[in-house]
C-alpha cells in the first residue's frame, strides 16, 4: 500500500517539477517579448525611428496606420500582453490554478492578434518588420508551450 502512495507522490512531484519548468520557460520568453515591445513603444511615443538595420520593409510597417489602435500603440498593447503572460506564468509556476487559466487565455488572445498582424503585413502592407516577426516567433513559442504543457491534477477534474 505504501509503495502505491510513494509512486503517486513521486509522480505528482515529477509533474509539478515539469510544470514549473514549463511555466519558467514561458515567463522567460514573456520577459524577452516585454523588452522588445517596450522598446518599440518607447520609440513610437518618442517619435524616433526604430533601428531596423536599413530595412525599408521595417520602416514601412512601423510607419503604417496599423501601428496604433485608437491612438494607443499596438506595441504598448503587446507590452501589456507580455507582462500579463509573464505574471500569470510566474503565478502558475507556483501552483496557482486560476493563473494557469488566465495564462492560457492571454496566450490565446496574443496568438489571435499575432495572426492578424501577420496577415496585415503579408497581404495589406506587403512588407515585414523584423521586430514583428521576432514577436510572432515568441508568441508561437508561448503557444507551443501552452499546447505541450502537462495538465495539472486540478485541471483534469
Amino acid at each position: 500500500m505504501k509503495s502505491r502512495e510513494d509512486q503517486s507522490r513521486r509522480s505528482a512531484m515529477g509533474r509539478s517539477r515539469i510544470q514549473t519548468i514549463f511555466y519558467s520557460a514561458a515567463a522567460l520568453i514573456s520577459l524577452v517579448g516585454l523588452a522588445e515591445a517596450t522598446y518599440l513603444t518607447v520609440v513610437f511615443l518618442s517619435g524616433e525611428t526604430a533601428v531596423c538595420g536599413g530595412s525599408p520593409d521595417c520602416f514601412q510597417v512601423l510607419g503604417s496606420s496599423y501601428t496604433k489602435i485608437g491612438g494607443i500603440p499596438v506595441s504598448g498593447l503587446g507590452a501589456l500582453a507580455y507582462f500579463s503572460a509573464f505574471a500569470f506564468a510566474t503565478f502558475a509556476g507556483f501552483g496557482y490554478g486560476h493563473a494557469r487559466r488566465f495564462f492560457a487565455w492571454t496566450v490565446i488572445a496574443m496568438f489571435g492578434m499575432t495572426l492578424w498582424l501577420l496577415f496585415v503585413q503579408a497581404f495589406r502592407l506587403h512588407a515585414f518588420c523584423r521586430y514583428c516577426l521576432f514577436s510572432a516567433a515568441l508568441v508561437f513559442l508561448l503557444t507551443g508551450l501552452l499546447v505541450a504543457r502537462p495538465v495539472a491534477e486540478t485541471e483534469k477534474s
